[in-house]
């Protein structure tokens, strides 16, 4: 390997954070230099884009595509990314290499203790339409704003009283060093978007080098978990636009897969869960939510 190596990522307070992050477990377990690696950050067209809903502009390819050319074209080395924000079909030259341990999967609730806790016909500011169908579901009277941007801008658009509340993942705050904003929601009150939480590596796949070092730094546990929430989200043909919500975790030799799919306005939701050996198994568990849905509902997805 040529160093120093080039780590890319997206430029977001949170996106550094975490390459610094992989930086610092790759030095760690090879004994490298600080200088080994130089953080390359790219300006992603999800960053550029903030006025609108990531299914109207190109859905989650918006945050890896311009990772994805510099990658393919030679420009960086390896690449970082939310796994939440990854597509489930990437391109055959690139592999996720590695995951790091997993982090608090839940959301917090920022304003309000609980969903119970917010007023008649409150605003709730997210992009999600995982989070705005299980809000909706649990508080039907509430209605929704679109809320893109950072952590900073989100907060900042809840000061300024765009929304009564708004909903952002735990792990982000944490890695921010923000711990104490906003209320965890019980896994039970709200299913976690799939691979919340997970931070996963990305590098060319030809390139042995690169990741037999990333494979040092591999969490196994998080990454089985992950494969199986995205395998799960796969057999859905699910994509940004589709209320979704799915969460692996151990148990026992094997795993235990908790998901569900939900009708926009949150006003039904299917819901399963089963134990899980390989990736055929939450195939079938996302083939039994689509059998028990309503036409309306398989039309957000495969179905």
């Amino acid at each position: 390997m040529q160093f120093p190596l080039r780590l890319g990522t997206r430029g977001s307070p949170l996106a550094l954070t975490q390459a610094r992050m992989v930086a610092a477990a790759l030095r760690t377990t090879h004994g490298w230099g600080e200088d080994a690696i130089a953080i390359v950050p790219i300006r992603t067209s999800g960053d550029r884009i903030q006025d609108r809903a990531l299914a109207e502009v190109g859905g989650k390819a918006l945050w890896t595509k311009e990772l994805d050319r510099a990658l393919i074209d030679g420009e960086i080395d390896f690449a970082v990314h939310s796994m939440k924000d990854v597509e489930t079909i990437r391109p055959a030259e690139i592999i996720i290499a590695a995951m790091l341990p997993r982090a608090d999967v839940r959301d917090r609730l920022i304003g309000v203790t609980d969903l119970a806790a917010l007023p008649a016909n409150a605003v709730v500011g997210t992009s999600s339409p995982r989070r705005s169908a299980q809000v909706r579901r649990a508080r039907p009277d509430v209605s929704v704003t679109l809320f893109r941007g950072n952590v900073d801008t989100r907060l900042a658009k809840l000061a300024a009283g765009d929304a009564d509340a708004t909903l952002l993942a735990a792990a982000g705050l944490e890695r921010l060093d923000r711990p104490d904003i906003g209320t965890p929601i019980p896994l039970d009150v709200m299913l976690p978007a799939p691979a919340q939480g997970a931070v996963g590596i990305e590098t060319l796949a030809a390139n042995a080098d690169m990741r037999a070092a990333l494979a040092a730094i591999d969490d196994a546990v998080t990454h089985v978990c992950v494969d199986t929430e995205r395998a799960f989200l796969a057999a859905l043909a699910a994509d940004c636009r589709s209320p979704v919500a799915a969460l692996a975790q151990p148990d026992g030799a094997g795993l235990y897969l908790r998901a569900e799919i939900l009708s926009e306005d949150g006003a039904e939701c299917v819901a399963g869960e089963r134990h899980i050996a390989s990736a055929a198994d939450a195939a079938a568990l996302a083939q039994d939510l689509l059998a028990r849905a309503s036409p309306a509902l398989r039309a957000l997805f495969g179905g």
